[in-house]
Order: structure tokens, then C-alpha cells, then sequence
């Protein structure tokens, strides 16, 4: 099995950060030394890749149609040297109930192992769009789920519905882990997305007292990451 995993960002769902945590995502694999391939799938907003382009080999991929996921795959195959990562938009949820299939059923071939972060917020609709895509992509030898319960929304303990759900025993059962991913302040946040930066680059540009508040992000969101990378 190829040690280079495949790792999909999702969340099937406007606003709940998956941008973010991808960059983050991304940011910990860097500091690992490790070469990596971006495909945003996001091409109505590449927030990630228009961040990350001129740092490292990247491309934009269309699932809404059965041609995006060939294109997918044939692109984990010609980069068996790289990580693989994979940025979902919010409309990508019927491409991934229509087609996600296309990958799971590939992943042997590969010879690759695909790990799934879901971000999640707290209302219920989220959990759903969860449900469905553990319908479509099951855990298995080859595929992990883990569910990112993202703290901007509130701390752990506000995630009430999904920590008290079936779906989180299902999950969790199935050897994925449900973990809490950092809040970071607003304005630091803010500068990463407005001025279209990478978290490294950021941590080198932005004024002093924002690259300290970066710095505690990125140490705690580093804890997290070291659990299931």
C-alpha cells in the first residue's frame, strides 16, 4: 500500500469552514516535508487553490459529472509520489452521491488508502448530508472517516445532536475519530481569506500580534491532526 494517502476535505455544506481546515489541513502536511498535489473541486470559489497555486503542483476539477472523478483518479494515479489533496465545495454533495463510487471502487487499485475529514456545525441538516456520504463512501480497508466538529460554531459541548447521534457511534465504531478543530480569531482569519495566503505565509507577513494568535492556532490544531495523520 502506497504510504502517500488521499485526503478529502468535505462537508457537502456552505459555511462550515471547510476552506479553512483544508489550509490548515495542508499547512501540517507542509510541515511534515511532505510533497503534495492540491485538487480544488471548489471552482466556483478556489479560495485554497488560489492560496496555495504558486507554492505547489494544483488543479481544478469539476465533479458534478462523471468526467470530474475519472479525471480524479487518474490523477491520484500519475501522482503516486505526492499526497493527494482534495478540496470539496458546498455543491459537490450529488456529484459524491452520483459518482463517489468512481473512487471508492478504485481505491485497491491504487493502492492508496482515502481518509475522509467531514466538517460538521451544529444544526441538524449537517448531520444529514453526514448520513448520506457514509451511504455512498463506507468506511472500509481502504477508506477512514473522521468527522471535524469545527469550534468556530462553539466548543464541543455545544455539538449536542452529533455527539449524542447514532451516526457518531457508527463512525467512531468503524475506527474513524470525531475531533474538535481550533477556533482562530476573526481578524486573523479574515486577513488569510481576503488577502488569498497560505497559513505559512501568513505566518511570516502578517503584523506581529497576528502572527502570535496564528501561532497558537496552528500548535493547537496540530494536536488534532497528530491524532489521525
Amino acid at each position: 500500500m502506497n504510504d502517500n494517502k488521499i485526503y478529502l476535505v468535505g462537508g457537502a455544506k456552505g459555511g462550515t469552514g471547510k476552506s479553512m481546515i483544508c489550509m490548515a489541513l495542508i499547512d501540517h502536511l507542509e510541515a511534515s516535508s511532505k510533497n503534495i498535489y492540491l485538487v480544488e473541486t471548489d471552482t466556483a470559489n478556489p479560495d485554497v487553490w488560489k492560496s496555495h497555486k504558486e507554492h505547489f503542483q494544483s488543479e481544478l476539477v469539476d465533479l458534478d459529472g462523471a468526467d470530474g472523478w475519472i479525471q480524479l483518479i487518474n490523477t491520484c494515479d500519475s501522482n503516486q509520489e505526492r499526497i493527494v489533496v482534495i478540496n470539496t465545495g458546498a455543491r459537490n454533495n450529488k456529484g459524491v452521491s452520483d459518482y463517489g463510487a468512481i473512487l471508492s471502487n478504485t481505491l485497491v487499485e491504487l493502492k492508496r488508502d482515502l481518509v475522509t475529514l467531514w466538517v460538521i456545525n451544529r444544526q441538524r441538516d449537517s448531520l444529514e448530508l453526514l448520513k448520506e456520504y457514509t451511504t455512498t463512501m463506507p468506511n472500509s480497508e481502504s477508506h477512514t472517516l473522521h468527522v471535524i466538529k469545527n469550534g468556530y460554531f462553539g466548543d464541543n459541548k455545544k455539538y449536542e445532536l452529533y455527539n449524542n447521534s447514532k451516526i457518531k457511534s457508527v463512525i467512531e465504531s468503524a475506527g474513524g475519530k470525531s475531533l474538535m478543530f481550533p477556533d482562530l480569531a476573526d481578524r486573523v482569519s479574515d486577513d488569510i481569506y481576503t488577502q488569498r495566503i497560505s497559513i505559512n505565509k501568513a505566518s511570516k507577513e502578517l503584523p506581529m500580534g497576528n502572527r502570535a494568535e496564528l501561532q497558537r492556532w496552528r500548535s493547537e490544531y496540530k494536536k488534532m491532526f497528530s491524532e489521525i495523520i
